[in-house]
C-alpha cells in the first residue's frame, strides 16, 4: 500500500474523519481532499522527526528543514487545518495502545526506527540554570543577534519590535505611524511631557525606538538596558547620528544588575515575557526600586489566557524564545502590586498586534530573497512559520498584550 494510504487510514479514527489536508508522499502517493491545503513529505525524515517529537516540533521541524513544506499561503493552510479540528472537537491526538502498535508497524514497514534526525542548525541550544545571567544572554543572542540588516528588512523605520497602536484606520496610515504612536502612548503615560530633562530608563530597550524617541521629542536623559550586543551597536550608531551623545547612554547589563539611582519614570516594552514566573517578582522589584517616588512606569507585555499554557508552545519555545513565560494580564498586575506599584491603567493591544504583524509578514515576504541570502533558507522557513503562527495566536485569542502604567506610591 502506498505511503500516503496508509497514513490516511492511520490517522482517520483519531482525526474524526478524512485528512483535513491534501497529502502527498514521497512515493509519488497521494491522499486526501483535493480541496483541502496540498501538504508535501519529501522525504521519509519528515515522519522521522514527527515520530522522534510528535506533534506540533515534530512538524516544525520537518517544515524548516523542507522536508515538509506546504503549498500556497501557510496562514490559509494552518487556520484550515484548525478549523477543522475545532469542527470535531479534537484535543490533539492521544497515544493509546493502538496508535503505538500502528505507528510501530507503519515504521517497520517504511523503514522509519532509525536513530532520530539531527536537530534542525537553526533550533536554540542554551545550557545552564534556568534564567541564569549566562542562559539569559544565550537565549537574548540566539534570537536578536540574527542580523540587524535582517531585521530592518521586516521592521519600520523606528526598528520597533512589539506591537504598534493603531490609532487610524486611514489607508496611508504607515506601521511607522502607528509605532510612533505607541512610543508617543507610552512617554505620555510615564510623565515625559511634564518637563525637559527627565531622567527615563528603558529596561530591554531593543533597537532603541522608545530610547530615541523620547530623548528626541520628550527632551528626556535616557539610559537603554539591553543583553544584545547586536542591538547596542545598532542604537550607537542612530544616537551619534542624530546628535544625542550627550542624552541617550546605552548599556549591555541585565535588569538585575541596574543599581543607578531612582529615575523620573521606567518603561520595559515585551520584556517582561522572557524574565520567566520565578523571577518575575525580582523583575516587578527592580521596576519599583529605580522609580522615584510617584513616578511612573509603563509595562507593555504579552499574555496568555487562563488556562493556556504560559510558554510559547513547542515551535517557539525551540526555535524562538527558549525560556518565555506568559501568564493572565490579571496575575501579572497582581505580581506588580505585590512590589509596590499601584496599577493606574491598563490598555489591552491584542488587536493591534494583529494589524503590526500583518504588515510585518508582507515586509518579510517581500523581502523573501534578501532574507535567503542574509541568513538561509532554513532560518527563513522559521520565521514565516514564526509571523504566520503568531498572527494566528493574536488573532484567535490564544495570545494578548497589554500596556500597564503602575505608580510607585
Amino acid at each position: 500500500m502506498s505511503v500516503a494510504g496508509e497514513l490516511a487510514d492511520l490517522l482517520e479514527p483519531y482525526v474524526g474523519g478524512e485528512l483535513p489536508i491534501h497529502l502527498t508522499a514521497w512515493d509519488g502517493s497521494v491522499a486526501g481532499p483535493d480541496t483541502a491545503p496540498h501538504v508535501t513529505l519529501y522525504r521519509p525524515e519528515a515522519l522521522r522527526r514527527i515520530l522522534w517529537h510528535p506533534g506540533e516540533l515534530g512538524a516544525a521541524q520537518a517544515y524548516v528543514t523542507g522536508d515538509l513544506d506546504v503549498d500556497g499561503d501557510l496562514d490559509d493552510a494552518l487556520t484550515h487545518v484548525w478549523s477543522v479540528a475545532a469542527a470535531r472537537g479534537l484535543r490533539g491526538v492521544r497515544p493509546t495502545p493502538r496508535l503505538l502498535w500502528d505507528l510501530v508497524r507503519l515504521g517497520r514497514r517504511f523503514g522509519l526506527f532509525t536513530p532520530p534526525p539531527p536537530a534542525p542548525t537553526s533550533q536554540a541550544r542554551v545550557r545552564g540554570r534556568l534564567h541564569s545571567r549566562l542562559r539569559d544572554r544565550a537565549v537574548i543572542s540566539h534570537h536578536y543577534d540574527l542580523s540587524n540588516d535582517f531585521y530592518q528588512l521586516i521592521l519600520d523605520d523606528h526598528m520597533a519590535y512589539s506591537s504598534a497602536l493603531w490609532t487610524s484606520d486611514d489607508p496611508g496610515f504607515t506601521l511607522a505611524d502607528a509605532q510612533a504612536d505607541k512610543l508617543d502612548a507610552v512617554c505620555r503615560k510615564v510623565g515625559l511631557d511634564r518637563a525637559e530633562d527627565l531622567r527615563f530608563l528603558d529596561i530591554g530597550c531593543g533597537w532603541g525606538s522608545l530610547s530615541l524617541y523620547a530623548a528626541q521629542r520628550f527632551g528626556a536623559r535616557v539610559v537603554g538596558v539591553t543583553l544584545s550586543a547586536e542591538q547596542k551597536s545598532f542604537i550607537d550608531a542612530r544616537i551619534a547620528e542624530r546628535g544625542l551623545t550627550d542624552r541617550v547612554t546605552i548599556r549591555v547589563q541585565d535588569y538585575r544588575d541596574i543599581d543607578d539611582p531612582p529615575f523620573d519614570a521606567v518603561a520595559s516594552i515585551e520584556m517582561g515575557e522572557h524574565v520567566g514566573q520565578r523571577n518575575y517578582p525580582t523583575y516587578a522589584q527592580v521596576l519599583h526600586d529605580r522609580l522615584t517616588p510617584g513616578g511612573r512606569v509603563c509595562i507593555q507585555q504579552m499574555s496568555r489566557p487562563h488556562g493556556r499554557h504560559p510558554g510559547g508552545g513547542p515551535f517557539i519555545e525551540a526555535f524562538i524564545a527558549p525560556d518565555m513565560y506568559m501568564r493572565p494580564v490579571g496575575d501579572t498586575t497582581g505580581l506588580l502590586e505585590a512590589a509596590g506599584l499601584e496599577i493606574v491603567g491598563v490598555e489591552g493591544m491584542r488587536e493591534d498586534y494583529v494589524r503590526t504583524v500583518d504588515v510585518w509578514y508582507e515586509n518579510f515576504e517581500k523581502n523573501w530573497a534578501q532574507i535567503v541570502d542574509l541568513v538561509g533558507d532554513e532560518v527563513a522557513r522559521v520565521w514565516r512559520l514564526y509571523l504566520v503562527g503568531g498572527r494566528m495566536a493574536f488573532r484567535d485569542g490564544r495570545m494578548g498584550v497589554d500596556q500597564i502604567t503602575a505608580r510607585r506610591r
